[in-house]
């Protein structure tokens, strides 16, 4: 999303980063100091063999794959600002989204891991930014505004003059997302990275029946609170929250959602009417792209390891998979290539939704006004190296071919290719960039988070004596767990097994359904049977009990 730093960019000036620190680096795993020197991980669980295989792609990467990875990398040294540790989020233009900083952080991971920067460089680069991050201006004394000047770290408007214009939950969700996988990586981070979102107050972007809410600044100066964030996008940015406890649980689920055939496929929609509620309810590759590969589609309870080709919200991934074959449907029924995201453009408008369905239409482009711009159409280079990643078939292979040479001789990838011939998206942008480079460390490493960090958390231990914690609306310190072997109920899934097409549904004792072994034809297996209530281990004996 992070649409405050769409104003066109300026001629690429040189690297800012290469000015102060050197970037020579041998890989990660080959360096004597590249594992974090805290205390010991914890130890993940036995792999299980049925779900031990991640979707898609894995395995080392190609030397093409290594260069694309150089490539996009390029951008993060090129458009650094070496007085906040913020990068712009397009081009030389200094302003930046709370939505656009985590694709830095998800592209300095990746470069730090497959061994582009080494740990002195990923050090100095995280620390500062995360003291940047920890001292930002907040709206309102509440969250981090939508933009801020990457050169100064002041909160600003959208013409990048200081200024308020509200907060988003969809752009603080992600950035939760990825402030959870520095933790969980590298647990000497954690500190400072819980001292940052301590400080945050979160009482009006949460209501009591867990959704979600962010601000905008009337033309008066008022401020006003509205639900934001529609299928796909709600659910990702929630899952954020909901890494770090917090109570999202109306915003996790799909509902209310319903279907639009295209191509033979059933494409999940969701239900609110724009008219009512004056929000579009696009449908978009992206945010289902970003569950897969940085989370696995699973459950943000899901601690276990050992089962990255298991997606514990089943129908996240049965949704995904969706998503992706209708592209390629329309790319068998036109022979137009398809991989649809949203993405900067040159010139007016400067960015668009190029939505799989939005207004009632199928393959439409709008402006953020909701104009439509049907010349703005293309193949996304983020979207169409993620599902490269994720989805391992001959159509893949042709989107990588299509937009793995789309770059300047320096500062990263463009965002695309003009589906009507037009040629490039003269653009290169952050979230373009750090998307790509996630979607090739997670070909390595499978998904990006991963449950390494078993210490002690000053957020679940801060503040246990003091109304700070409910004065800011921080979840409360998780409490024992209650040993009284009664058995959790099941809850009815938000999703019914029977909408599982393509993913084969696995149904778990609590009544949710993970899913595995996605493919791109219905699989035609009669539902499975829920698992039994009696099939569930004991938390812990009955008391008395030996």
């Amino acid at each position: 999303m992070g649409q405050g730093a769409t104003t066109p960019a300026e001629a690429p000036g040189p690297g800012l980063f290469q000015r102060l620190f050197g970037t020579a680096a041998t890989p990660a795993a080959a360096q004597p100091d590249a594992a974090p020197g805290a205390a010991e991980p914890a130890t993940a669980p036995a792999e299980d063999p049925a779900f031990a295989t991640p979707f898609g792609r894995h395995g080392p990467l190609t030397p093409r794959e290594r260069r694309m990875a150089e490539t996009a990398w390029a951008y993060f040294e090129q458009r650094l600002q070496p007085e906040t540790g913020l990068v712009n989020a397009v081009g030389a233009y200094p302003s930046t989204t709370m939505w656009d900083t985590a694709s830095y952080v998800s592209a300095l991971v990746a470069a730090y891991e497959l061994g582009i920067i080494d740990k002195r460089t990923f050090d100095l680069r995280v620390n500062q930014l995360i003291g940047t991050l920890r001292n930002l201006d907040l709206f309102g004394g509440e969250l981090p505004n939508k933009v801020y000047n990457t050169k100064t770290g002041e909160k600003v408007n959208y013409a990048n003059k200081p200024g308020e214009v509200g907060f988003s939950v969809l752009d603080i969700g992600r950035m939760l997302v990825w402030l959870k996988i520095l933790k969980e990586r590298y647990p000497y981070l954690a500190p400072g990275i819980d001292n940052t979102v301590l400080r945050w107050n979160f009482c009006n972007a949460i209501t009591e029946d867990g959704r979600m809410r962010g601000s905008v600044v009337t033309g008066k100066g008022e401020t006003r609170y509205v639900q934001e964030g529609r299928l796909g996008y709600e659910e990702y940015a929630a899952k954020g929250f909901a890494l770090w406890d917090f109570d999202v649980a109306g915003a996790l689920s799909p509902e209310p959602v319903t279907y639009t055939e295209i191509y033979g496929v059933r494409v999940p929609v969701d239900a609110r009417d724009p008219r009512v509620f004056q929000n579009m309810n696009y449908v978009l590759t992206e945010s289902y792209l970003l569950d897969g590969l940085e989370l696995g589609w699973k459950l943000p309870t899901d601690r276990q390891g050992g089962r990255p080709g298991l997606a514990t919200q089943g129908w996240r991934a049965e949704f995904a998979n969706r998503i992706y074959l209708v592209q390629q449907r329309r790319f068998e029924q036109t022979g137009i290539m398809t991989a649809k995201s949203e993405h900067q453009v040159e010139g007016a408008p400067f960015f668009v939704y190029d939505a799989i369905w939005a207004n009632g239409f199928a393959w439409h482009t709008l402006d953020p006004s909701d104009v439509y711009q049907p010349d703005r159409a293309a193949i996304a280079a983020k979207a169409a190296i993620g599902m490269w990643a994720l989805w391992d078939t001959p159509y893949t292979d042709l989107l990588l071919d299509s937009v793995a040479d789309l770059s300047a001789d320096e500062g990263g990838f463009y965002e695309g290719l003009y589906e009507n011939g037009n040629g490039i998206i003269p653009v290169q942008s952050a979230n373009n960039n750090g998307i790509i480079l996630a979607a090739l460390l997670y070909k390595v490493q499978g998904p990006l988070l991963q449950r390494l960090n078993g210490n002690t958390q000053l957020w679940d231990t801060a503040y246990p004596y003091q109304e700070t914690r409910v004065s800011r609306c921080l979840p409360r310190p998780r409490p024992e767990p209650v040993c009284c072997n009664c058995q959790a109920l099941p809850v009815e899934p938000p999703v019914p097994v029977t909408e599982f097409l393509y993913c084969r549904p696995v149904p778990q004792p609590d009544g949710t359904i993970a899913a595995t072994q996605c493919s791109l034809e219905q699989h035609g297996l009669p539902a499975p049977a829920p698992a039994p209530i009696s099939a569930q281990a004991s938390q812990c004996p009955i008391p008395g009990e030996p």
